[in-house]
């Protein structure tokens, strides 16, 4: 049975994201709006098929996949860029790779206790965002 990630999480701390919106070379006046923002994410779960609402005052984000599928992201909203993604587990923790114009480009989810972590790496920039269970 894979890792259960349902439920709402309030983001807490957010490492380095100033840097990784660097390096997707988000303008400064979208980056220091996006850092000082409260970040709420609301996920759904059937098996290995996910919904990760992002939700904030500025900007909210969706996103849909199942384990093991390749899919086509356009990330609207955030650098604007197309790519490609393939999420696959890698014991508890749900790993995306990422193919397109960005090197090293992904993230990595899991979750501990009633923690949930978000590692998003780009280049050579990892941040880190901690979230704890709302509900």
């Amino acid at each position: 049975m894979p890792a259960d990630f349902r439920g709402k999480w309030i983001l807490e701390t957010n490492d380095k994201f100033e840097e990784y919106l660097k390096v997707l070379n988000i303008d400064f006046a979208t980056r220091k709006i996006a850092i000082s923002l409260s970040q709420t994410k609301v996920v759904s779960q059937d098996g290995d098929t996910f919904n990760f609402k992002t939700l904030s005052t500025f900007r909210n984000y969706d996103l849909s996949f199942t384990v093991g599928v390749e899919f086509d992201e356009h990330t609207k909203g955030l650098d604007n860029r197309n790519i490609k993604c393939l999420v696959s587990w890698e014991g508890d923790k749900l790993v995306c790779t990422q193919k397109g114009e960005k090197a090293n480009r992904g993230w990595k989810h899991w979750i501990e206790g009633d923690t949930l972590f978000l590692e998003l790496t780009c280049e050579d920039v990892v941040c880190v965002q901690v979230f704890k269970r709302k509900e």
